[in-house]
């Protein structure tokens, strides 16, 4: 079975143990005296499934929403030196805006 490292990460020790005894792989070797995190290193290498998440972003266009953020903190910049103190709180708010949309949107 093709495990993630979500999936690894949410198992218990026992479960983890009873995934390395199927193994062979020098990572594993031991495993009924590894705690939970050498074990889960020990796993991944040997399955070869990288010790991160991935996180990608659905449903919207992140390339555009950033270049509207990039283009906004040019006018921030502007609104600053002119001292817009209402223009620039708009500015602000809206970058801030976008940004949690990017967020939302992560999965």
């Amino acid at each position: 079975m093709a495990y993630t490292f979500g999936d690894l990460r949410h198992k218990t020790v026992a479960q983890l143990r009873q995934i390395a005894g199927e193994i062979e792989h020098e990572a594993v070797k031991g495993f009924t005296q590894m705690t939970k995190e050498p074990l889960l290193k020990g796993i991944c290498e040997a399955l070869g499934v990288e010790m991160h998440e991935h996180h990608d972003v659905v449903g919207i266009d992140k390339r555009a929403i950033k270049l509207e953020i990039k283009e906004l903190k040019k006018k921030r910049d502007q609104a600053l030196e002119a001292r817009d103190r209402s223009g620039l709180k708009s500015i602000r708010r809206r970058i801030h805006t976008l940004k949690r949309k990017i967020h939302r949107a992560t999965v």
